[in-house]
């Protein structure tokens, strides 16, 4: 049995901002992960590497700056292994920011209590790295 993670933020960026982090290889390891190539292409590779755990998958959809889907596994894994969930990226604006939306389905029971935990803290991370990006282009204004 499979299950759906939920999550979500509010982000003080625009949406083509945000979707950058999703996308860009430099920006991906700003708040996820100690390496990432990504290939923001319908079937290029997706690719970070998280604490230690090799993630591997294929975008699926790229619809900038609206929406992003992509598979996620784990090397070496038989629970999870490349390619076997999918999470779906939802931007849109509200309150003045960007609302960023995920939805990590197929997620073997083993694995969702970890990416329940897991979502919220990288999206935490995430705003942060934003804020951080925000305040060097105005210098800290």
């Amino acid at each position: 049995m499979t299950t759906d993670i939920r999550s979500s933020i509010i982000i003080e960026a625009e949406p083509a901002e945000v979707f950058d982090y999703f996308t860009r290889s430099d920006a991906m390891v700003l708040w996820m992960g100690q390496s990432a190539d990504l290939d923001p292409v319908p079937g290029g590779r997706f690719s970070v590497d998280v604490n230690g755990a090799a993630v591997r998958g294929r975008f699926v959809e790229v619809d900038p700056p609206n929406r992003i889907v992509f598979t996620w596994g784990f090397l070496d894994s038989d629970e999870l292994p490349p390619e076997a969930s999918t999470v779906e990226v939802s931007l849109s604006r509200e309150n003045g920011g960007t609302l960023v939306e995920i939805v990590h389905s197929g997620l073997p029971g083993s694995e969702s209590s970890k990416h329940g935990v897991g979502w919220p803290y990288f999206l935490d991370r995430l705003a942060e790295a934003l804020l951080t990006q925000q305040q060097q282009r105005t210098g800290g204004r």
